[in-house]
């Protein structure tokens, strides 16, 4: 398992509002949000796997209030740097945070409590082998109804390289084929960078209208 120590962050995010999912934060919850407003279904309750800084979990916890949240980070680096930021809108919101990776996360106990209508999955993917992967995505589709997810194939890590002279030695290369063979097992794509689980739905009991672009 990958550690992600001070020298990742400071070599991966040494500009981090240049980052997806710091300096555009805000367009994401603003996207995520009107799709669900749309199709009128309510998100109560967020987890985020890997939340990093923090930019990304607070701007979802400010735009959605959700009653309960939770936050895993497996650097303690980042862990601490989101902890002296306001991650919580209101008092009202239920947040736990553990210093963890996704691994140690989907160990706990599969109670109530590690049930969660969204599930935030930033650039996490990469670091994961393939066996933990398998295993982590089954069990992700049992703990969350939605998944948002963002993940740079082969293709894209080799782009950075050319276009933005930045190559991220802790991720792995993978094709999209790959990480869709392992989605589509459990979840369903039914639009940019979101996903749904199959365990809470099929096409006959999905809140989704636009049956169409199920894939």
């Amino acid at each position: 398992m990958k550690t992600f120590e001070k020298e990742y962050w400071d070599y991966n995010y040494s500009s981090p509002k240049t980052m997806d999912g710091i300096g555009n934060a805000n367009d994401h919850a603003k996207y995520l949000k009107s799709f669900f407003d749309l199709e009128l279904i309510d998100i109560s309750s967020i987890v985020d796997l890997g939340f990093g800084y923090g930019y990304l979990f607070q701007k979802m916890l400010k735009t959605f209030i959700p009653y309960k949240a939770c936050g895993i980070e497996p650097s303690l680096y980042a862990y601490n740097k989101a902890r002296a930021r306001k991650l919580k809108p209101v008092d009202s919101t239920k947040l736990d945070l553990y210093n963890e990776s996704i691994q140690q996360w989907c160990k706990r106990a599969d109670t109530n409590k590690q049930r969660f209508d969204l599930a935030l999955c930033n650039s996490v993917f990469q670091y994961i082998e393939k066996k933990d992967l398998e295993e982590i995505v089954a069990i992700l589709s049992k703990r969350v109804k939605y998944l948002y997810l963002t993940v740079p194939t082969d293709i894209e890590l080799e782009r950075q390289v050319d276009e933005l002279d930045f190559n991220d030695t802790y991720a792995i290369r993978r094709s999209r084929k790959f990480y869709r063979n392992i989605l589509t097992k459990h979840f369903t794509n039914i639009s940019s960078k979101l996903w749904e689980s199959k365990y809470y739905f099929d096409e006959k009991s999905s809140l989704f209208t636009d049956l169409l672009y199920r894939s």
